[in-house]
């Protein structure tokens, strides 16, 4: 397995999911390198019951929440405005617009149990299959499916209480998945400048 070639194949999609729980870009590029590290150095044990990828998130998955509970960050961000409207930008009005959305769908969010939160980022906004969800979180599919089912109905109930009927916020999901790769294109690069200058010093 060439590995420089997984890193530059999936770093961006392990930096966009890590980022998405810790919001600090320095912060993810740093564990976005460890749990990269970790995968190398544990190499041994991927025996393809999933694909490289899906290990992979299992991986930056417990690398993130290792973090989280270190700084005592285990609950779900809450999220202001200024998190994701860069205020130095000039937005059209329909971007603000998508923006305001996309804080009351994660304030709604972090209100939810942990475990609910995690089946959501998995299955709705990283887009895993029932499979691979199961996989990263250790659990049967059986659960994947009817924790899901649990967390949706926790996340309209949530909704409506902000006046919002769910079925209109479907699309926010995937206007959140454009707003985070976009983040990634603007920074994830940054963590593989720090691979190549590591490489050329090595």
């Amino acid at each position: 397995m060439d590995w420089e070639q997984v890193y530059f194949k999936y770093s961006d999609f392990i930096y966009r999911y890590i980022l998405f729980h810790v919001r600090k870009k320095e912060v993810a590029e740093d564990l976005t390198q460890e749990s990269f590290y970790r995968a190398f150095k544990h190499i041994h044990t991927f025996n393809h019951q999933a694909s490289i990828l899906t290990w992979l998130v299992k991986i930056a998955r417990n690398v993130t929440y290792d973090y989280l509970r270190r700084k005592k960050l285990i609950h779900f961000f809450r999220l202001g405005k200024k998190d994701v409207v860069d205020d130095n930008a000039i937005l059209p009005a329909d971007q603000i617009v998508k923006n305001d959305r996309i804080v009351q769908l994660y304030e709604a969010l972090s209100t939810l149990k942990t475990h609910y939160q995690a089946v959501i980022i998995l299955r709705k906004i990283n887009e895993h299959s029932i499979k691979e969800t199961a996989y990263i979180l250790g659990w049967t599919e059986a659960k994947v499916k009817s924790t899901m089912a649990r967390a949706f109905a926790a996340l309209k109930v949530e909704m409506l209480r902000r006046g919002k009927v769910m079925d209109e916020y479907n699309q926010e999901f995937e206007i959140l998945r454009h707003v985070e790769r976009s983040e990634v294109t603007r920074n994830a690069s940054l963590v593989k400048i720090k691979l190549r200058h590591s490489k050329k010093r090595s």
